[in-house]
């Protein structure tokens, strides 16, 4: 016959088991809501990032080409100068 001290022994190994099975199942699901989260953030991140370049390439096809005003205009004003300088 088996002792019955053993059987207690047994079935508080058994017990405690058990509950060490429940912490670490909730640990892994508080893990693994705590990496859903990250990779939904990720997503929202990524998602922003190309929302903002698409953004920043409409404004640099639509923008101004000061520089090349600028140039033209400096010829223009040389060329008027140096048209008033020969004499009309």
């Amino acid at each position: 016959m088996t002792d019955p001290s053993s059987v207690s022994d047994r079935a508080v190994v058994a017990v405690e088991l058990e509950r060490l099975r429940g912490t670490v199942e909730a640990g892994f699901a508080r893990a693994d809501g705590q990496l859903a989260l990250l990779v939904q953030r990720s997503d929202q991140t990524d998602k922003q990032l190309a929302d903002h370049e698409q953004r920043l390439d409409a404004l640099e096809r639509t923008r101004w080409p000061i520089a090349s005003i600028g140039a033209l205009a400096a010829m223009a004003t040389a060329a008027i100068a140096a048209w008033e300088l020969t004499g009309r």
